[in-house]
């Protein structure tokens, strides 16, 4: 009997989550030398196994550069390990002695993890590594064209991990991941936070599932060459980071922006470091390519090389060519240069002026990057500071590659294959995500302050004990008696009639 591809997808996840979930229950006893050695021997174990994903990743998407992929494979395994091995996550993880208050951590649960086609073996490691370090358990859907390379980059996580004395089940996956199941995973009600990595869609959906989630937006990266640059030393670094992966890193430059009184030095540098300069007619062509439909992009073209994209378009270029260079004056949905290509494609925009230049860089921003990076190429500190004050990113890169200087690799940011767009593109942090946003913190705090609670004063607690509940006439001659000194003689039925008379008149009023 055959059975419904959809169904047996989410009856997979409904399986993979149950296991997790025991899995996790039993990994909340353990101890942080437990789980940090855990830790180190998956990190390990996938580090080992790097060149091998990288090949399994481009020849099963047909994205990217075997080479390159083999160093995001290293980053999201050893890099991120070495910047987490030290941080506590189990029990007590800080005391403030003076303020005595203490901080524990526990873990969210399950976490539901969602992987891109781009990177497919570096994020599914990364956040596996992430998960084990905070007690976590984690259920994987890998993208539908990467799910070979994703499912065996989890296996050699989880055989690591159980041989280091993990309990099986903690890493899961979807192995026929189907958006049927992708959908029901995230709302599945013992997930309880999800990681998602992908695009525009899949994020909203996350943070429409009802659970906590990490989401990252798109990264139309703006890359500025100001006039005080190194320019043959920018071009060569911004040549070789957009090459990088034939672009398929989010935080990869996506646009040039170039003061116009270096604009024939910086031309020049691009073609000495492998850039081809488009002619109007090749410009057309590939323009076509890039957007068939005003602000779409194509998929065929991620991650191709240059060489390829050229030939797709209907032109040829040197086999030697790295960078396709196109000269842009306009920004807009309906201008695909300006959009994200997550190909090893440049918009090339003049500047008139410093403002002009600003202007560029938020309008590209605004496009389709806000909140996730910039890339600026200045020796002047002045311009990089109102840079970092003034673009709505959460990271500036200054004078390196922002493809990997964004992850980690080249700068002191925290490695990590999730880069958070803060409140400007609509994500709960602006952080690099990493092992710290999987744990929470409860605490405990004692008293240190002595406080004075004022009490109630007598005249208050007496209107309020005489106004509390209604009133007789005979209540009321009484307290009128009990006032007056013995001595004097007062006819009660005289004060009695006296307060009849006043009850009457008030009422009358």
């Amino acid at each position: 009997m055959q059975f419904d591809q959809d169904l047996q997808s989410i009856q997979e996840m409904r399986n993979a989550v149950k296991r997790a979930k025991e899995a996790q229950q039993k990994y909340l006893s353990y101890s942080q030398q437990q789980v940090d050695e855990i830790v180190e021997r998956v990190a390990k174990a996938a580090y080992s196994k790097s060149l091998e994903l990288a090949k399994m990743a481009v020849e099963e998407t047909g994205m990217g550069i075997v080479e390159h992929k083999k160093i995001k494979n290293e980053v999201g395994s050893m890099a991120v390990y070495e910047s987490i091995k030290d941080e506590k996550t189990v029990g007590i993880v800080n005391e403030d002695r003076v303020k005595k208050v203490t901080e524990i951590a526990y873990p969210y649960g399950v976490v539901a993890g969602i992987i891109p086609t781009t990177n497919p073996t570096s994020t599914a490691i990364f956040k596996a590594l992430i998960s084990l370090k905070t007690r976590n358990a984690i259920v994987v859907s890998p993208h539908p064209r990467a799910v070979r390379c994703t499912v065996e980059a989890l296996k050699i996580c989880e055989q690591a991990a159980i041989e280091a004395g993990a309990p099986e089940g903690l890493i899961g996956w979807i192995s026929k991941p189907s958006m049927a199941a992708t959908s029901e995973l995230m709302k599945h009600r013992d997930v309880n936070v999800i990681l998602a990595t992908g695009g525009g869609g899949l994020v909203r959906a996350a943070y429409s599932s009802g659970k906590p989630a990490y989401g990252v937006g798109p990264g139309n990266v703006p890359c500025y060459i100001e006039r005080t640059a190194n320019v043959s030393k920018a071009v060569s670094m911004i040549v070789d980071s957009k090459s990088f992966d034939n672009g398929t890193i989010c935080a990869t430059e996506q646009a040039l922006v170039v003061d116009k009184n270096i604009k024939e030095m910086v031309i020049r540098e691009l073609k000495n470091n492998g850039s081809y300069i488009l002619d109007e007619s090749e410009k057309a062509k590939l323009e076509k390519l890039i957007s068939p439909e005003p602000g779409k992009l194509n998929p065929a073209i991620v991650g191709q090389s240059a060489v390829r994209i050229a030939e797709m378009a209907g032109f040829t270029v040197p086999a030697e060519t790295r960078i396709l260079v196109a000269e842009e004056t306009n920004v807009g949905k309906n201008v695909p240069l300006s959009i994200e290509k997550l190909s090893p494609i440049f918009g090339f925009y003049t500047a008139d002026s410093y403002e002009e230049a600003k202007e560029y860089c938020i309008k590209l921003l605004n496009l389709g990057g806000r909140g996730h990076s910039l890339a600026l190429h200045t020796n002047d500190e002045k311009v990089a500071n109102e840079f970092a004050l003034e673009m709505p990113v959460s990271r500036l890169m200054v004078n390196t590659l922002s493809s990997i200087g964004a992850v980690g690799a080249t700068t002191g940011l925290l490695p990590s294959l999730t880069l958070g767009c803060g409140s400007f593109g609509g994500n709960i942090t602006s952080d690099n995500v990493t092992a710290r946003h999987l744990i929470n913190i409860k605490r405990m705090a004692y008293g240190i302050k002595e406080v004075s609670i004022p009490k109630p004063s007598v005249s208050v607690t007496n209107l309020t004990q005489e106004t509390s509940k209604p009133q007789s006439v005979d209540d009321i001659v009484k307290k009128i008696l009990n006032k007056v000194p013995s001595k004097n003689e007062i006819d009660e039925k005289q004060v009695a009639e006296m307060v009849n008379q006043v009850i009457k008149k008030y009422q009358m009023n």
